[in-house]
């Protein structure tokens, strides 16, 4: 989102009023890009509290993810019409009251509502908290600005997990929410008292009404969908059969209105520009397979390697870790960005085909050694596939451009976390069969087994429930190992998109990276 600078900007701040007030700012990126992870290692607390299973919570993920993809192609229609300050502090204190709201939800389907709610308001906070930093620092330093705002969308990830863990362990879950209240009400009060007199000049906007419902409608039935699928035997239930076809129907509507009207809340002619095409088709399948990888991971732990929340956490930490010390050296490099970005491809795949060698025994720095690679990657990831979008763009398109990136990332994260957890469970009931196939009463191995445990004073009936657990244990094993190993070639395969681009030329753009 470019700043809202110009010939009749107000002066940079200076002094304690700068630091305050873009600390302020800092605040609102984090807490929203914090609430994209926080909930991951704490989904089997929470589903466990309110009585449903690991799969129907992941709607608390999905949910804000998708919300939050939809209202983002809003941004520049609420910056021109109500100001950038007004937009941002509506945003951050409509957050503070959903997050509230989320603590102290008495069920799933509310809960789910209220992520809805607070993914929906959110969609301004990053590109307002981005372009208010650039405005309010001078010239010289707004490379100081801009990595301020890198590093609290970096550190967010790593102190998510490890937060969300270290909450759902010792208090609770409700509090994994309840902590931005104070935050928000901060950085709300702050933002306004400062900036409220350097408001940007506001205008009567169209909005196209028409297209956001059927983006909105479009999306959240294929969401629903997804989410509902593995628990309806997908097809074979008329639900997701009408759901399947309400998103197709929608999507289509939805291409034809954004291409004709005079309007469009997302402009869809930007996609005939080569790089941003597959750019964003880069940048949209990689955050995808990588959400869907943080997202399984920590529920693989929890539910059979014996981590609790808080060891789930800190094994995902160093992720954000590597990413938040490489940032500062890898934007240094005066590379080909389709080369940089390549490397994080790869890293990405190393990281993922490392953890397709798990095994039951694994211990925990054996765990986290491809953490530290995947970090390496994400070092690399974000600036470098938005500077291969963005090249050439105009201005004024700059904007839009950044909306739809956007959507494109969340929605596919959003989409891509219900698939992978489907799979899951799909393939553990597969490899669940093929383990049990021998397992009769006849089999040498099984009787071994009982007669083992039996050996250590197990009644036979919970001899013969243990075994059916590390069956299962192992069946998940093998799923998840099969996922990661799948997961490291989409990350080879997506490689050729980059390199169907053309070389970026140096843009002084200045644009949304995460």
């Amino acid at each position: 989102m470019s700043g809202p600078a110009g010939a009749s900007a107000p002066p940079p701040l200076t002094g304690a009023a700068l630091w305050i007030t873009a600390t302020a700012l800092a605040l609102g990126t984090f807490m929203q890009v914090l609430d994209g992870t926080i909930a991951n290692v704490a989904l089997p607390t929470v589903a466990g509290n309110l009585g449903v299973s690991t799969d129907s919570g992941t709607w608390v993920i999905t949910s804000f993810a998708c919300a939050n993809g939809v209202t983002v192609p809003l941004t520049g229609w609420l910056m021109g019409r109500f100001g950038v300050v007004r937009t941002f502090t509506v945003s951050v204190l409509a957050f503070t009251v959903a997050s509230f709201l989320c603590g102290i939800a008495w069920s799933l389907p509310s809960l789910i509502g209220f992520r809805i709610l607070q993914g929906a308001v959110s969609g301004p906070m990053i590109p307002g908290s981005q372009a208010l930093l650039i405005a309010i620092f001078p010239a010289d330093k707004r490379s100081t600005a801009l990595a301020m705002w890198s590093m609290t969308t970096l550190v967010a990830p790593v102190l998510g997990p490890v937060l969300g863990g270290y909450i759902s362990d010792n208090y609770h879950w409700g509090w994994i929410f309840l902590i931005n209240v104070p935050v928000g009400i901060i950085a709300g009060i702050i933002t306004w008292r400062s900036l409220a007199s350097r408001e940007t000049p506001t205008r009567k906007l169209p909005i196209d009404t028409v297209g956001l419902i059927l983006l909105a409608f479009w999306v959240f039935s294929l969401q629903t969908m997804l989410d509902l699928g593995k628990d309806r035997d997908w097809f074979h239930n008329n639900l997701i059969v009408v759901l399947t076809i309400f998103a197709i129907v929608g999507f289509v509507a939805w291409i034809i209105w954004e291409l004709t009207d005079k309007t469009p809340a997302v402009d869809l002619t930007l996609f005939k520009r080569r790089n941003f095409g597959f750019g964003v088709l880069a940048l949209c399948l990689g955050y995808a397979v990588f959400f869907a990888n943080n997202l399984l991971l920590p529920l693989w732990l929890q539910q059979y390697m014996g981590y609790n929340a808080t060891w789930a956490g800190i094994v995902a930490a160093p992720s954000g870790a590597v990413a938040v010390l490489a940032t500062p050296f890898v934007s240094k490099l005066k590379l080909d960005p389709r080369l940089m970005a390549s490397a994080a491809f790869l890293a990405f795949a190393g990281s993922f085909f490392m953890r397709s060698h798990y095994t039951p025994d694994a211990s925990f720095w054996v765990l986290t050694a491809p953490l530290f690679l995947q970090g390496f990657a994400m070092s690399m990831f974000f600036v470098q596939l938005i500077t291969i979008s963005f090249d050439g763009l105009p201005a004024d398109k700059v904007p839009s451009a950044s909306g739809i990136s956007n959507f494109a990332r969340i929605t596919g994260g959003s989409f891509a976390a219900s698939l992978i957890t489907t799979y899951w469970d799909r393939r553990e009931a597969l490899h669940q069969s093929r383990l049990t196939e021998g397992a009769t009463s006849f089999s040498p191995i099984y009787r071994q087994a009982l007669d083992q445990l039996q050996a250590f004073g197990q009644p036979p009936l919970q001899a013969a429930a243990s075994v059916y657990h590390q069956v299962v244990n192992q069946a998940y094993l093998l799923s998840s190992l099969e996922l990661f190993w799948l997961s490291g070639w989409l990350c080879v395969v997506m490689i050729p998109a980059i390199w169907l681009c053309r070389k970026p030329a140096p843009s002084d753009h200045v644009v949304a990276a995460d």
